[in-house]
């Protein structure tokens, strides 16, 4: 029928009266018109997501670590990219929380088990147990098939493939950029080595980056005040620094509680995500923030960054939600009281955020 519809088409608009013709022809461009596809297609859209510091505590060691992020894998997995800064490490029994961290091989199987594909190390603990530690953590990540690291190396060669690291996903070429502010035991420098808040290095890192075909640079700062909600000036100074070298977002760790955010020009700049899981109960330090970044690509190549999604998590201890840890998106779980073993916590998490939004400005 719509094949002999479209055939007496042309006759039945040369018989019709001058406005049914009219009509006709305006039906025909409206219907092409709100069909119209346009020529260069969807843009392809690279999905980033970001978590803060994943913690293992004394008291964690006591509970099993596959509950940990279990509420938020979904998320992590969904992503094209996942990226979580690992602030301990693998260095063999016997293990060992706060102030010197070392956790089971396991821990970073199982966060990698959640949909993690990158590892941040250039943090201040990663050389609590000095070089070998950072040496035996740097072996059993190079041994994971789809792990790759950044922010620390065992040689210059491993070092020219981390740092920056560049990732390639639905075309687009990412750079990342991962440092810390220093280590609280040992020197940095030499090898293995962890990379700090150098300049010269960074910004050789960013030509770097360029010369390999970077679309976008990210980098990852380990940097602030720990407890503090608002940022510091030398992090904003060192924004700054970073913007004008080249680097397109910042994301950064370390307070162990969200900071503010804001742009310098483009570049939106994150400046605390807070700790992802943990045993920290401190004000404030239990609220974190989950970073996704969006990237898109036409066929013409041309590059946009969408604006930063951000979602506050509420690291749950035991015995108040669950009987063990629990990272959970709070948007999920708002309205439900009834749900937490302990409701005293969900007025807790409730309280937090509202005053972390209130110091901090960041929407949810």
């Amino acid at each position: 029928m719509k094949n002999t519809l479209r055939l007496l088409l042309p006759f039945l608009l040369l018989v019709a009266a001058p406005a049914a013709r009219a009509q006709v022809l305006e039906n025909i461009w409206r219907d092409r018109i709100m069909n119209l596809q346009p020529l260069g297609g969807q843009p392809d859209t690279l999905t980033i997501v970001l978590i803060g510091d994943v913690m293992m505590h004394a008291r964690q060691l006591d509970y099993d670590c596959r509950t940990f992020l279990e509420p938020i894998r979904s998320r992590l997995e969904a992503a094209d990219i996942a990226i979580a800064n690992m602030e301990f490490t693998l260095a063999g029994a016997p293990y060992s929380g706060y102030p010197a961290f070392s956790a089971p091989d396991a821990y970073a199987d199982y966060v990698a088990d959640c949909g993690v594909d990158v590892f941040l190390m250039a943090n201040n603990h990663i050389l609590d147990k000095g070089r070998t530690g950072l040496q035996r953590t740097l072996g059993k990540y190079r041994a994971m098939d789809r792990i790759r690291f950044a922010g620390a190396a065992e040689t210059p060669q491993e070092d020219s493939l981390a740092f920056p690291l560049m990732l390639t996903a639905k075309g687009l070429r990412i750079a990342l950029i991962n440092t810390t502010y220093g280590t609280n035991t040992g020197d940095p420098s030499g090898w293995p080595k962890v990379h700090t808040e150098d300049k010269a290095e960074i910004a050789a890192a960013v030509r770097r980056a360029r010369n390999l075909g970077a679309d976008w640079i990210i980098a990852l700062p380990h940097w602030g005040l720990e407890y503090q909600l608002k940022h510091a000036a030398g992090q904003e100074k060192m924004a700054r620094w970073l913007h004008d070298a080249g680097v397109d977002a910042v994301i950064g760790a370390h307070p162990h509680v969200v900071q503010d955010t804001s742009h310098i020009d483009r570049m939106p700049v994150i400046y605390s995500m807070g700790n992802a899981v943990s045993n920290m109960s401190a004000r404030n330090t239990r609220l974190e923030l989950m970073v996704t970044l969006r990237f898109t690509k036409d066929r013409y190549r041309n590059l946009a960054m969408l604006e930063p999604g951000l979602e506050f998590l509420w690291c749950t201890l035991p015995g108040t939600l669950t009987d063990s840890y629990a990272t959970i998106a709070v948007k999920d779980y708002i309205g439900r009281r009834d749900l937490w073993k302990d409701p005293s916590d969900y007025d807790n998490m409730t309280a937090t955020l509202a005053r972390v939004v209130a110091e901090t400005g960041i929407e949810y």
